[in-house]
């Protein structure tokens, strides 16, 4: 069936792979999709525009016809997000770049809500987009994805949902600082705490991953925002300052009432109503080459999340904020591994370069972690984001990938859900998940307290199954766990 344009000139994108639009030639249309350049700017006024989130330049549609060559009167946002754009169209022939379609004089619709909603009832169906996948230069698993609208503001009975929906499993970010618990040289350890408990049984958060830092003492913020290392430690000081982390860590664990999550079992049975804590250290580096103090971790400290790396190169390896060291993963990085594994420790990969990540994957035996960046297509130096290729070798471990919350990369609910929507569209729904380093961001975060996250959830059921949204909040979390910790 060919289909025609709807009423109020709103181009469906159906009308261009069939070429229907044809007909609207000349004349005023409006039309929601994603801006796309090759560049990073934050905006332009040339740009062109994709009926789904393209992961990069070089991912642009194949076919001509699959897109529209933007041409704006004012500058169009590249934030991420699907505009409504209102312009007139153009039927081009014999352009010397190929392209078919133009929208010429193209303002931003102010209120797109509307239009938005439309783009589910008119635009690509997943039967469609996966026909057209051809066309489009997208990968499967971005074929597969619905066209959906960018949420509204969620309403309250949303939100009621998305609580209840949250209440009946068991939900986990896999990395937080939350409750203050890295204060550990103020007040000799001892200051006080902020609410973890009560913000996590509001929230419908049933388990946090909880992470002491074990390099504090050696790194600070430079002026420009980087997080380095400005000194070595001395023999045996970040041993010593890690256990006061963990110490410290038990302390907020018993204040609050918290249950402590030592196997499998323990984390699969957590439900919001009465929420645990997972013990993490974020860096190994209070190993000091040793394995002996991860044994007398996992024993003493309860320890059962080990991130190899923070933000200095250690005896483990490089790190991705920092010039290569050691070429990836040393030989004492790949014996943690396999100690960890041995004990029964989920090994987390996040800071590491991906020359870490390769071999890390091909010494472990079982899934790994990353528990906390963002995909980019176009890395910059020292930048924590991952790359397409970098976040499938942790894939391809049947590990998980964390996606965290830094309100400069994602200013709100929704554009931290479209983020994990984009790098669910390069691994697959079952390699995604929640880290929200929450109390650990140099900077504000879209997600402040554990007391939004059914804002986020009913976000991702609008995007995603009931079941998938259930994995990323905390599911496929769970699976790599059961695979690692002890039953």
């Amino acid at each position: 069936m060919v289909a025609t344009l709807p009423p109020a000139a709103v181009l469906p994108w159906t009308a261009l792979l069939d070429g229907s639009a044809d007909r609207a030639d000349a004349g005023p249309v409006t039309v929601t999709g994603w801006p796309v350049t090759a560049t990073e700017a934050a905006e332009a006024r040339y740009c062109l525009l994709v009926p789904e989130p393209a992961c990069c330049g070089g991912c642009l549609p194949g076919n001509p016809a699959a897109c529209i060559e933007i041409v704006a009167d004012a500058p169009v946002p590249l934030d991420g997000r699907a505009v409504t754009l209102r312009g007139l169209f153009r039927r081009l022939h014999d352009d010397p770049c190929g392209w078919r379609y133009r929208l010429e004089a193209a303002v931003v619709v102010p209120d797109g809500a509307s239009h938005r909603q439309r783009v589910s009832r008119h635009g690509l169906s997943r039967r469609g987009l996966v026909a057209a996948a051809s066309l489009l230069c997208l990968p499967v698993a971005a074929a597969a994805q619905e066209v959906v609208p960018v949420p509204e503001a969620v309403t309250e009975a949303r939100r009621a949902s998305a609580g209840t929906f949250l209440a009946a499993r068991p939900t986990i970010d896999c990395h937080s600082h939350a409750g203050r618990v890295l204060r550990v040289r103020q007040a000799e350890g001892r200051a006080p705490f902020t609410p973890l408990a009560g913000p996590m049984r509001a929230g419908g958060l049933a388990v946090a991953c909880l992470a002491i830092v074990s390099d504090s003492p050696t790194h600070r913020v430079t002026p420009e925002g980087r997080i380095r290392a400005f000194r070595e430690p001395e023999p045996g000081e970040l041993r010593s300052y890690a256990e006061r982390g963990f110490a410290r860590l038990h302390a907020l664990v018993r204040e609050q009432g918290l249950r402590l999550v030592r196997t499998a079992t323990d984390l699969a049975a957590a439900r919001a109503a009465d929420p645990a804590v997972l013990v993490a250290a974020e860096g190994a580096d209070f190993l000091e080459g040793d394995l002996g103090p991860l044994e007398d971790a996992y024993r003493r400290a309860a320890l059962r999340h080990l991130q190899l790396t923070h933000y200095r190169v250690n005896a483990l390896g490089d790190i991705q904020t920092e010039p290569p060291v050691h070429g990836g993963l040393t030989a004492f990085g790949a014996a943690v591994i396999r100690r960890c594994e041995a004990l029964g420790i989920v090994v987390d990969v996040a800071h590491g370069t991906e020359a870490l990540v390769r071999r890390a994957a091909e010494v472990a035996t079982k899934p790994l972690v990353l528990s906390h960046t963002s995909l980019t297509t176009r890395p910059r130096p020292w930048t924590r984001r991952i790359t397409p290729a970098h976040a499938r070798i942790v894939a391809a471990t049947g590990g998980v990938i964390g996606l965290w919350p830094p309100a400069s990369l994602f200013p709100d609910l929704a554009a931290l859900a479209e983020g994990i929507a984009r790098m669910a569209d390069v691994v697959g729904a079952d390699h995604v998940g929640l880290g929200t380093d929450m109390m650990g961001l140099v900077g504000p975060s879209a997600l402040p307290d554990y007391a939004a996250l059914p804002d986020l959830a009913a976000h991702l059921l609008a995007r995603f199954t009931p079941d998938e949204t259930a994995g990323i909040l905390g599911g496929n979390y769970l699976r790599v766990a059961r695979a690692c910790l002890a039953a």
